[in-house]
C-alpha cells in the first residue's frame, strides 16, 4: 500500500524489539491532534486529549500494532481503508 500512494516512511520502530512503554505513547499523543483507533471492522476517531495509553492496549495488555502517525494523525491498529484514506490526504 505504502508503494501505490507513494508515501514514504520517516521511522520505523519494530514492537517485538522496541515495544513502546508509556511514557513513549504519552509522548506520541502529544504529539498528534486525533487519534483513530482500529479494532476489528470497528473504527473510531477521537481527539487525542480524551485518549489514555490503555486505549492503545490490545487483549494481551502490549500496545496494539500498528501505530501509523499521519501529520498531525494518529492510526491505531490495522484498518486498510482507513491508513489508504489517511495516506491520501498526505499525498495532497
Amino acid at each position: 500500500m505504502l508503494d501505490r500512494t507513494k508515501a514514504g516512511v520517516a521511522s520505523e520502530r519494530p514492537s517485538k524489539t522496541r515495544p513502546f512503554t508509556d511514557a513513549d505513547v504519552k509522548t506520541l499523543l502529544a504529539e498528534v491532534d486525533s487519534v483513530t483507533l482500529a479494532r476489528g471492522k470497528s473504527v473510531r476517531t477521537l481527539p487525542a486529549r480524551e485518549v489514555s495509553p490503555d486505549d492503545l492496549r490490545g487483549p494481551t495488555g502490549s500496545f496494539r500494532a500498528p501505530m501509523v502517525q499521519v501529520g498531525r494523525r494518529l492510526l491505531v491498529g490495522f484498518h486498510e481503508e482507513t491508513l489508504r484514506s489517511l495516506l491520501a490526504r498526505s499525498s495532497r
